[in-house]
């Protein structure tokens, strides 16, 4: 696996959520070797081995369940050893969702209305008010378990030297929202181990639902901005394709990554196992050229 993303150009990787324990050992025994670096880990990692396939969420650090709010901590503590032991700069983390408007298809209702051309119309314009109200009750109490589960991993992280990336998500029954993102971000200004991790698929799935603006979004974090996963978006919510996506893409990076990315920042490549190599070996050239006219680091960018 590290030889083949090698031969596609890249030397350092982001180990993510989906890395069973079996496949541990020998990513260890590739970066030992100097075959690859690892910048960063994706919580949780390795996946909890009671559960079946890539999935990051099973347990919430929002969940109205004690146990699985403590076994959410216990694997992130795990996680943030292997980060450790890797040489990993930084820990991606998912802080869990608003619980009860889980089942209710909010965003995804949202995308289907898209889909069949309903965006500019007053049916959409009235279904999202109701979503982002509903969404805005119930939130606070998930908010408060976010921001406690943080502050507790906060310290163990910067033990270990480690960042943690609170990651922009995707829909909008995940924690934390914008206003959340800013209000964490506010509060561990001075925590040198939490900062704000962005992924361009996630947030331009949300500007596509008229949710957010990207831009607008980005400008507000910046200050925190310490990395991000890289994936385009097909309009409207398929994300994870490669930068510049061949058949139009919605990300702007062409004018997001001047603005507001710098070269020394870990931006890690998102993107479906359906990708094929030659898109991606053509994509990294575009992606080269336009990371050239970055600032080489955040304090010259300043």
């Amino acid at each position: 696996m590290c030889d083949e993303i090698r031969e596609l150009g890249f030397d350092t990787i982001e180990v993510s959520h989906g890395l069973p324990l079996s496949m541990l050992p020998g990513v260890i025994k590739a970066v030992d070797a100097g075959r690859i670096r690892v910048a960063g880990v994706h919580n949780f990692c390795p996946a909890p081995i009671e559960v079946k396939g890539d999935v990051p969420d099973a347990y919430r650090f929002t969940s109205h369940r004690e146990g699985d709010r403590e076994r959410a901590m216990r694997l992130t503590e795990e996680t943030l050893m292997t980060a450790e032991r890797l040489g990993a700069r930084y820990v991606v983390l998912h802080m869990g969702s608003v619980e009860l408007c889980r089942g209710h298809d909010s965003t995804r209702e949202l995308e289907r209305m898209a889909r069949h051309g309903l965006i500019s119309t007053r049916e959409y314009a009235r279904r999202k008010g109701d979503i982002v109200r509903r969404r805005a009750r119930l939130a606070p109490l998930y908010f408060e378990r976010a921001r406690v589960a943080l502050h507790r991993l906060a310290e163990k992280a910067e033990k270990r030297g480690l960042v943690l990336g609170v990651e922009g998500r995707s829909h909008l029954e995940q924690m934390p929202g914008e206003e959340e993102m800013l209000r964490l971000m506010q509060e561990f200004d001075t925590v040198p181990s939490v900062r704000y991790w962005h992924d361009f698929g996630h947030i331009q799935r949300k500007h596509n639902l008229l949710l957010l603006n990207h831009e607008q979004y980005l400008r507000r974090l910046q200050p925190w901005l310490y990395g991000a996963h890289v994936n385009d978006v097909a309009w409207p919510a398929r994300d994870h394709r490669e930068p510049f996506y061949h058949r139009g893409g919605d990300v702007d990076f062409e004018r997001l990554l001047p603005q507001f990315f710098t070269q020394d920042m870990p931006l890690s490549w998102e993107l479906s196992r359906s990708v094929p190599a030659e898109r991606i070996r053509t994509s990294l050239e575009r992606w080269n050229e336009v990371m050239a006219r970055c600032a080489p680091t955040a304090a010259q960018a300043e």
